[in-house]
């Protein structure tokens, strides 16, 4: 057995489409990985089925929530959990299977040697299938912009699949994260960032979904167009 506990932190809401196919297979890239399901009241019975499956595998956690709260604070809720059980390396994934697990093992060798692995679409190329050109441009400048407004090294801010040692969340107060959309992977990695944290990227794929209903919106793209300001000044001002 691995001398190390991987945490898998998977957001869901109305996943029953992708759920049943997916813990198996994350389960299976590592002997070490567990797999936190953050349930926001799914009313498909995403969580009475994970609620199921743990009565035959230990390695399946589960935190249901009264209500749709968002994806930065379903993270956080993961990342206390990971904390409080004593996990090595944690992760973020989506659902979906737009995050292809057959990456998850490229990940754990990444992280190693380094404090916190991000999954990039653009790096070697532009690495996304399926994706309207509208949607790919505005991801990609999204990155560029953010890259240039905080001066952060990284070619995909935005980006969902990424794996953090346990010393990098300690490390961060994770009660003044203020961002809940898209724009909290920014946060997050920029934190880590001016932290001195060491920061790898590595290229995967990322695919949109095939089944279920994209979460973003118009607020969410609003949202991280002004964090990255926010961050910029609060950085200046030594208040992160």
């Amino acid at each position: 057995m691995p001398d190390y506990k991987t945490l898998v932190i998977i957001p869901t809401y109305n996943e029953m489409d992708n759920i049943p196919k997916l813990l198996p297979i994350v389960l299976s890239k590592d002997d070490s990985i567990n797999i936190l399901i953050v349930d926001d009241n799914s009313k498909d019975g995403t969580a009475q089925y994970v609620i199921e499956q743990q009565k035959s595998n230990p390695r399946l956690h589960l935190l249901q929530r009264e209500k749709k709260l968002g994806l930065g604070t379903a993270y956080i809720a993961g990342f206390k959990y990971a904390l409080a059980n004593g996990f090595d390396f944690i992760f973020e994934m989506d659902a979906d299977f737009s995050h292809n697990p057959d990456e998850i093992p490229n990940f754990l060798k990444a992280i190693k040697e380094n404090d916190l692995v991000l999954g990039s679409r653009y790096i070697d190329g532009v690495r996304v299938l399926n994706w309207p050109m509208r949607r790919l441009l505005l991801s990609f400048f999204a990155s560029v912009y953010t890259r240039i407004i905080t001066g952060m090294p990284v070619r995909d801010a935005t980006g969902g699949f990424k794996c953090f040692r346990k010393k990098v969340l300690e490390g961060i107060d994770l009660n003044k994260v203020q961002s809940n959309g898209y724009s909290f992977q920014i946060e997050m990695t920029f934190k880590a960032y001016k932290k001195g944290f060491k920061i790898k990227e590595i290229p995967i794929v990322f695919m949109d979904r095939v089944k279920g209903t994209s979460k973003m919106s118009k607020k969410i793209v609003y949202e991280a167009v002004f964090m990255v300001w926010k961050l910029r000044l609060r950085s200046i001002f030594g208040i992160l």
